[in-house]
């Protein structure tokens, strides 16, 4: 028994052995390897690229994608000039001993230089109602459209931003935690928090017209719009591209610097190619490339909230517009008495 039991385990090696590749998942014979090992890289970095074959077996052809495009291969090397940064994931089409397997390598691909640092000089001081718990600001034909939050308190209203009288206010219903805005071709889209809901008004008469169901993005947290298209956050890394129409979020952007992705983007506002973004809980704002996500700019708020009124329900620098005629920004916070008209300037 002993000997036939020997026998038969070694013809199952055998067998085993001779069609082990076959069986073997794609990871199991073969990895993609980058210069120097590494897993993080600058966009338009020049990056060598190979296929470990660990069972040395016969390779027909490799092909690449990142990100599900092809990625072009010449002297064993790949250009990482992707349009749009953050977390990529390339992979390696192979074809060997008469089958084909893919494997994968995830990569994060970030900004080429480090943000520059801003700072502010104050134009002129206008009042604020220090009951509204600031979330969404924008203007629009020279009126100051706002949002603000929490349950029961949430309301979106048109303001004089001089004098700070109220033209007109719409409350939400108090299920909803009310969260930022943004206003295009007449039309006032204003998110919820955790409702996973949004809100279309007419901008003239504040009339609810319709509503939208997040899909993707898990909360609702900062708007804005490049006239063609809105821009949402929703407290993670990405930053949302919007179709107006459908409300489809079609794509979306990364907000990485030249070291790591950061996630903490909030109220936002589209100036000429670049999403100013309050950073949570910060007293600092980011300047964003609309296009790759990279974070080129850090804005510094500080001491901004000491120029206001203390209370017990002061809270944190949010709200960001911008002025076109002006040319200027418009900030303020939560709870805030005051709506301070700045100038953004480079240290």
């Amino acid at each position: 028994m002993k000997s036939i039991f020997s026998i038969t385990s070694l013809l199952l090696i055998i067998f085993l052995n001779a069609c082990g590749s076959s069986n073997a998942v794609p990871a199991d014979l073969f990895e993609i390897e980058l210069t120097g090992n590494k897993t993080e890289f600058q966009q338009n970095a020049s990056v060598g690229i190979a296929v470990k074959n660990k069972k040395g077996l016969e390779i027909e052809n490799i092909s690449y994608t990142i990100n599900d495009k092809p990625l072009k291969v010449e002297n064993n090397r790949i250009l990482l000039d992707m349009p749009h940064l953050g977390e990529k994931t390339i992979k390696a089409t192979i074809a060997y001993e008469g089958t084909t397997g893919e494997i994968e390598k995830n990569i994060k691909l970030l900004a080429e230089k480090g943000p520059e640092v801003y700072t502010y000089e104050i134009i002129n001081e206008f009042p604020h109602d220090p009951k509204a718990f600031t979330q969404g600001l924008e203007f629009y034909k020279d009126t100051l459209y706002e949002s603000t939050g929490r349950k029961g308190q949430s309301y979106l209203r048109k303001i004089d931003f001089k004098t700070g009288k109220v033209f007109k206010q719409i409350d939400l219903d108090a299920q909803y935690f009310g969260e930022g805005l943004t206003i295009l071709n007449d039309k006032i889209y204003m998110l919820t928090w955790q409702s996973g809901l949004g809100f279309i008004y007419d901008v003239n008469t504040l009339e609810k017209i319709d509503s939208f169901q997040y899909g993707a993005s898990k909360e609702g947290w900062g708007l804005t719009n490049d006239g063609k298209k809105l821009y949402k956050s929703d407290g993670s890394e990405k930053i949302w591209l919007l179709n107006p129409e459908t409300l489809v979020e079609e794509d979306h952007i990364e907000t990485v610097t030249n070291r790591s992705i950061f996630n903490k983007t909030n109220e936002l506002e589209y100036v000429d190619g670049l999403i100013y973004a309050n950073v949570w809980q910060k007293e600092s704002m980011m300047i964003i490339d609309a296009v790759s996500g990279a974070i080129i700019g850090v804005i510094n708020f500080g001491g901004l909230k000491d120029k206001v009124t203390k209370h017990p329900d002061l809270d944190v620098l949010n709200g960001v517009a911008y002025h076109t005629k002006r040319g200027t920004f418009f900030v303020t916070g939560k709870n805030w008495d005051k709506l301070f008209e700045v100038k953004i300037i480079k240290k």
